[in-house]
C-alpha cells in the first residue's frame, strides 16, 4: 500500500512541476486514460499528445491532494483541488482569455508492476464552465 500511495505522490509531484516525462514514467506502457466525461485515450504515446494539449490550453497547479490506495496495492485513489487559468481555446468549450478557476476533482487508479496501468479523472465540467464563462 505504502508504495502504491508514493507512485500516485510522485505522479503528482511531477504534475505540479510540469515534468511531463516523470509522469509519464509513472505509466504503464498500455496506460488506459479515461477522461473527464469523455472517452478512454490508450498507450502513453496517447498521454503524452493530452500533456501537450493540457500544457498549451491550461496552467494548473493541485493542492491538498489526499492519496488513498487498497491494502493490496492494486488500485489507488486520490482527492484535490485544482487551481488553474485556461489559457488557450479547447475544442469544444468557451473561449479562453486568462480565467482563473478552483475546482474540487478526483482521480481513480490500477496499479501494476510498479506503475500506473489507468487514470481515470473526475471533475465537475459544468462547475469549471461557469467559473471559466463568468471570468
Amino acid at each position: 500500500m505504502s508504495d502504491a500511495i508514493a507512485l500516485i505522490q510522485r505522479y503528482y509531484a511531477a504534475f505540479n512541476a510540469g515534468d511531463w516525462e516523470a509522469m509519464l514514467a509513472c505509466l504503464t506502457d498500455d496506460v488506459a486514460h479515461d477522461l473527464n466525461q469523455g472517452g478512454r485515450e490508450h498507450g502513453r504515446e496517447a498521454f503524452r499528445a493530452f500533456l501537450a494539449r493540457m500544457n498549451r490550453c491550461y496552467a494548473e497547479r493541485l493542492e491538498k491532494v489526499v492519496v488513498m490506495a487498497a491494502a493490496d496495492g492494486t488500485r489507488a485513489a486520490a482527492e484535490y483541488e485544482v487551481h488553474g487559468s485556461y489559457l488557450a481555446d479547447d475544442e469544444g468549450l468557451p473561449p479562453a482569455h486568462g480565467q482563473r478557476y478552483v475546482l474540487p476533482g478526483g482521480a481513480f487508479f490500477d496499479l501494476r508492476d510498479g506503475r500506473i496501468s489507468r487514470v481515470t479523472n473526475y471533475y465537475n465540467l459544468a462547475d469549471w464552465i461557469a467559473q471559466v464563462a463568468g471570468g
